[in-house]
């Protein structure tokens, strides 16, 4: 009888791998996935110096937040290493306040998630006052000379910040 079920045993496991390695040789859903699949990602650096215009998404202001609290911003201009957009317009990118008084308050950006990897960013902090401005501004507003409060970082203010050391981004090849 165990001579039997032995055998019963093999011929199963023998059929079984047969249909394993037709099913393996024929990988028709490996043709099929292909087609749809993502292309591999390959890594990009931004060099140091590289500019990234956001808009933040929320107000901070000395008054009501924290050193060290966190804000996000989306990227209003592609950012493009050798002409090939590596993070493109609407990428969100999250920042923190590095220097909080009275009557200032700084940001920077700190990471950026790009294909599901989140990317640190090391960016030049900027102030309120320090944000992108019409280029039609008139000769007259120009030579104004006031104190300009920067206690208030509103939604919606452009920035433009420099990496101060490069990063490196996953990007399609």
């Amino acid at each position: 009888m165990d001579s039997q079920r032995y055998r019963k045993l093999s011929l199963t496991a023998a059929v079984l791998g047969v249909f394993i390695v037709a099913g393996c040789s024929n990988q028709p859903g490996v043709v099929a996935d292909s087609a749809n699949a993502t292309p591999p990602l390959q890594l990009i650096t931004l060099p140091e110096g590289t500019t990234i215009t956001a808009t933040v998404g929320q107000t901070l202001t000395s008054a009501k937040n924290r050193r060290g609290d966190s804000f996000v911003a989306n990227i209003v201009s592609p950012v493009k290493v050798d002409g090939k957009i590596v993070l493109p317009r609407g990428t969100e990118v999250t920042g923190h306040i590095a220097v909080l008084k009275d009557r200032e308050l700084k940001v920077v950006l700190d990471s950026v998630v790009v294909h599901g990897v989140s990317c640190d960013l090391a960016t030049n902090s900027r102030r309120p006052s320090d944000k992108d401005q019409p280029k039609h501004m008139g000769e007259k507003n120009k030579d104004r000379k006031h104190k300009k409060d920067n206690s208030t970082l509103s939604a919606s203010t452009r920035l433009t910040f420099k990496l101060s050391k490069p990063a490196t981004i996953p990007a399609k090849a």
